[in-house]
């Protein structure tokens, strides 16, 4: 029987980013079972209770103390992980000494520095942002929450108030942003220019903003909002003065809302402001397709669409040729016929779901769109899995930084002898990881002994620091299919599937 053991760190705080790494290198040592180092907040309690790595030293750490978790087969096993991630706690303090970069530790030390500052990014955990937001909105901010796990009510009071204030409160959960042309979070490198993105879903931004620049076009800024802003509960507040500022801007000659379906009263409050907006306006609200919208607006249920209009009509495509997909599924040893989808983005799992039903294609994910069942309720539809959501990344980066527990997934499915083709994203730009289509390549067998088709795409523009023609030259390589789009991969993927029927 395994053996569970806490030990708690009081008053000890590391960044989130750094306890996921710690957390996966202890997780890989001989006879750990499972492992988290997570800040003791309630909601990272109930996270770790749900994971099975709660124990009762763990149920008394408070939000300002440290959890550090590990399941294994023996206590020695357990006490040598423990050791492990102590020392490792530690190593980061130990080379930071000494050094010139200059980190403030409060707010009202940054702005002594940077009294120019109009915009704080908060970082922080979920329990502690709120307050850093109203401090920050108190200071003449604009704010930037990249934080999650906020309560919807202190949402809705910081966006109330950030209204009052003239200031725009971007999040909760808010992944993605350029403003001004400076990339925030989540983000790539893209050319200035004038059409401007509002958006609930950090990679849908991503996928629409890489596609304009790698098409020949810029943008002014891309506002993200969080992805509830659009709920009942928030009513849009921040969506709605994203819409005002960039019908202001002189910059800005055109509009994009990206978003998974709002609720309808909210829908109708949003798309009546953008009737207002004297600049074309192009919506892509996820799986939607049956909303009506007004005469200077168009609705597109997938991101492709929704680019291409933008793009006056523009059309996205292979270069030179779409490959066929009748050869291509020769390369699937027989009898294999299912679709595996392993996506960093949750947005672009989303507009895969939205393809392949489009498609008539029975299809099942952990984070459905309207229409589409889990997994567990249609056990025979085509999987495709968000390993961004919650329950793969307790105590582990997001698959976008390390993409480590995709790549067992994926060597996985490659084993499954059901799997014909697997749907890849890769994202890159800043945040992500400095190489991942390499690093997926070096999980991989060799092409001629897969036995399943491997179909990717790639988010991201040439500008980024990990390259776009670099990353897709590795791909191709390595005998897997680079796609445009992340449409065009989940298309492929389609007509891959009928050949092989």
């Amino acid at each position: 029987m395994a053996t569970l053991v806490n030990h708690v760190r009081r008053a000890f705080y590391r960044d989130s980013v750094a306890l996921m790494r710690i957390s996966r290198a202890i997780a890989g040592l001989d006879g750990v079972v499972a492992a988290a180092l997570m800040i003791g907040s309630a909601t990272n309690r109930k996270l770790m209770e749900d994971a099975g790595l709660l124990a009762t030293d763990g149920r008394s750490a408070g939000p300002n103390d440290l959890v550090l978790a590990v399941r294994a087969d023996t206590q020695a096993s357990a006490q040598a992980a423990l050791n492990e991630a102590a020392r490792l706690l530690e190593a980061p303090a130990a080379g930071d000494k000494g050094g010139d970069e200059w980190v403030p530790k409060s707010l009202d030390t940054a702005l002594a520095r940077l009294p120019n500052a109009n915009l704080a990014l908060i970082s922080v955990p979920g329990e502690f942002a709120a307050s850093e937001a109203r401090r920050a909105l108190s200071r003449g901010l604009h704010v930037m929450m990249f934080s999650d796990n906020v309560a919807i009510d202190d949402e809705v009071e910081l966006k109330r108030e950030a209204k009052e204030r003239g200031l725009l409160m971007m999040g909760p959960d808010c992944g993605t942003a350029i403003i001004g042309g400076v990339p925030l979070a989540f983000a790539n490198v893209i050319a200035r220019g004038d059409i401007g993105i509002v958006g609930a879903s950090g990679t849908g931004m991503q996928e629409v903003s890489t596609l304009i620049a790698r098409h020949g076009r810029g943008v002014s800024h891309a506002i993200g909002v969080g992805g509830r802003d659009l709920k009942q509960a928030v009513g849009g507040i921040t969506t709605l003065m994203a819409i005002d500022a960039l019908d202001r801007d002189p910059a800005t000659r055109q509009l994009v809302l990206v978003s998974k379906p709002p609720a309808a009263m909210v829908a109708k409050t949003v798309l009546d402001r953008v009737a207002q907006v004297k600049k074309p306006v192009s919506i892509c609200f996820i799986g939607a397709d049956d909303m009506s919208v007004p005469a200077n607006a168009a609705l597109f249920s997938d991101l492709r669409s929704c680019v291409e209009h933008a793009l006056g009509g523009k059309r996205i495509g292979w270069t030179p040729h779409a490959p066929d997909a009748k050869s291509l599924a020769t390369r699937v040893a027989r009898p294999r016929t299912r679709l595996q989808g392993l996506f960093s983005g949750g947005t672009l799992c989303a507009e895969a779901q939205v393809i392949l039903r489009r498609a008539g294609i029975a299809v099942a994910s952990n984070v459905p769109i309207p229409g589409v069942p889990t997994p567990a309720a249609a056990p025979d539809a085509h999987v495709v899995l968000d390993l961004g959501d919650d329950e793969y990344t307790l105590g582990r980066p997001h698959p976008m930084i390390d993409p480590t527990l995709r790549n067992q997934m994926l060597s996985a499915a490659l084993r499954n002898g059901k799997t014909a083709v697997v749907l890849l994203d890769v994202v890159i730009g800043y945040g992500a990881h400095a190489d991942p289509a390499g690093d997926l390549i070096a999980a991989l067998p060799a092409a001629k002994d897969r036995e399943a088709l491997l179909i990717a795409s790639v988010c991201g523009t040439e500008d980024d620091p990990q390259r776009y023609s670099r990353q897709v030259a590795q791909l191709d390589e390595a005998g897997i299919v680079a796609a445009p789009s992340n449409a065009h991969a989940a298309e492929l993927a389609v007509d891959v599937l009928r050949a092989l029927a």
